[in-house]
């Protein structure tokens, strides 16, 4: 018997055991009535896929790159008209940098050790059927972006999208699902259900099948999926502070900040949401500012009339304007502007609920302090401990590093604006998934596989 006719062989037993024993019947539709019927699809297209040759989760990868490219467009504008938050060309850009920028299985290194007792390798290989939870904030950019990362790893995926952008998305996973079959014959290696509530949510989280779970969402999310006692992946809350001193330079960090606060409405979680400047540049900075498209709200009357309306009783971000445009934002505060403004600035107090909430919205806080201590202090305190996102604007090296080891976060932008830590207009692949709360930081295909490690005894040492 030779190689094929053994891969055949076990490929048809296979098939066999997964329509006894696991039940799966494969659809040509990833969109399922049932969670469990989804589940079980998925587990068992993910039994077939552990069969095939790595080429085959490249040639899925580079089918999915190819085809969803000119849908890129489509998916950011019906993104922005279900959610209502962001921007169609913002969204562009992110979909763009999630479809060509996250890696495949490339980022699945092997090592290797040797010495006198043989040779041990380290290889990555699939947890099984992922339950991967996306966010409205960003829904199509991390479908994308996950559905390569774990297909790349070898793993399944069942989305559980939110119910606010349930429409894109399970338009879109239903393309991916499409464009998978084609390439590689397989079909459910990408399932959902029609109606992705808090109960299918909940169902899907308990489910046997679901070997690992990766969530994209608010800390309640990540919480719920804690307590499953399941592995979790989970990418919780930040609020990123942008420390400058008094060596930066206030022309381009002006625009650094603009540009990258106000890109998609400010959605993104990495996204600059208070600015520290030290007092000596904070003129020339927010002045630059302005010059780039931001509007300074400095009236006290007004800047109370802007909190009341981003802010609420509870002292939470206000829901119904998170990811809105600085116009639709300065109507609801009963404010207006002599033009169309990219973003709102305002100056305020340390202290202040602008700048201690996360908003998710174009109305950044700027804060004045003495000196880079007094402002590395202060944004140690707005970051909070979430090791979320922070970004410093400085020509000071040791300063730089100083912050960068003080605040400890997943990502640290030097000089920038904010999206540069997701490979967007800068070097690193693009995630959008960053798992602060569980510690593996920005995900790529490696953090969904396991390590495991395979032994020859006595062998394949040559020193």
């Amino acid at each position: 018997m030779n190689s094929t006719e053994l891969e055949n062989m076990i490929r048809a037993i296979l098939a066999d055991n997964l329509n006894g024993a696991v039940g799966s019947k494969a659809t040509p539709n990833a969109i399922f009535h049932q969670v469990e019927d989804a589940i079980i699809a998925g587990y068992g297209a993910y039994r077939q896929y552990m069969a095939e040759a790595l080429a085959l989760r490249t040639k899925i990868i580079t089918a999915l790159r190819e085809e969803l490219a000119p849908l890129i467009s489509e998916m950011s504008e019906r993104a922005a008209d279900e959610t209502g938050m962001g921007n169609a060309p913002d969204k562009i850009a992110k979909n763009t940098a999630a479809l060509a920028n996250t890696p495949g299985i490339e980022d699945l290194t092997t090592r290797a050790l040797t010495g006198d007792g043989g040779m041990v390798l380290f290889e990555l290989s699939p947890f099984g059927l992922i339950g991967a939870i996306a966010p409205s904030t960003n829904p199509t950019e991390t479908i994308i972006n996950n559905t390569i990362s774990m297909l790349a790893a070898g793993n399944a995926v069942y989305f559980s999208p939110h119910p606010g952008a349930k429409n894109v998305s399970l338009w879109l996973i239903e393309k991916i699902e499409g464009i998978i079959y084609r390439a590689s014959g397989i079909h459910n290696l990408v399932t959902t259900v029609a109606n992705p509530t808090f109960d299918a949510t909940r169902e899907m989280m308990a489910h046997p099948r679901i070997a690992l779970l990766a969530v994209t969402g608010g800390p309640a999310i990540v919480d719920m999926a804690m307590k499953t006692g399941k592995k979790v992946i989970g990418a919780g809350p930040g609020n990123p502070p942008v420390l400058v001193d008094e060596t930066a330079c206030p022309i381009k960090a002006a625009k650094d900040i603009v540009d990258g606060a106000a890109f998609d409405h400010n959605v993104l979680c990495i996204a600059e949401k208070s600015v520290i400047v030290v007092d000596s540049i904070a003129d020339r900075l927010v002045d630059n500012m302005q010059k780039n498209g931001a509007l300074l709200v400095s009236s006290a009357a007004d800047v109370a009339k802007l909190r009341q309306v981003v802010i609420t009783e509870k002292g939470e971000a206000n829901k119904k304007l998170v990811g809105k445009s600085p116009a639709v934002i300065l109507q609801a505060a009963g404010l207006s502007a002599p033009f169309a403004p990219r973003l709102i600035i305002v100056e305020v107090g340390k202290d202040d609920p602008l700048v201690l909430v996360e908003q998710l919205m174009p109305v950044l806080p700027i804060v004045r302090v003495k000196d880079f201590d007094e402002g590395l202090a202060l944004a140690l305190v707005v970051e909070n401990d979430l090791h979320h996102t922070a970004i410093m604007h400085s020509q000071n090296v040791s300063r730089l590093n100083r912050a960068a080891k003080t605040m400890q976060t997943s990502i640290f932008v030097k000089n920038g604006p904010s999206y540069a830590g997701l490979g967007i207009g800068a070097e690193g692949f693009t995630t959008f998934t960053i798992a602060t709360p569980t510690g593996e930081g920005t995900t790529s295909p490696r953090t969904f596989a396991r390590k495991r490690r395979c032994v020859l005894t006595n062998g394949f040492s040559i020193r």
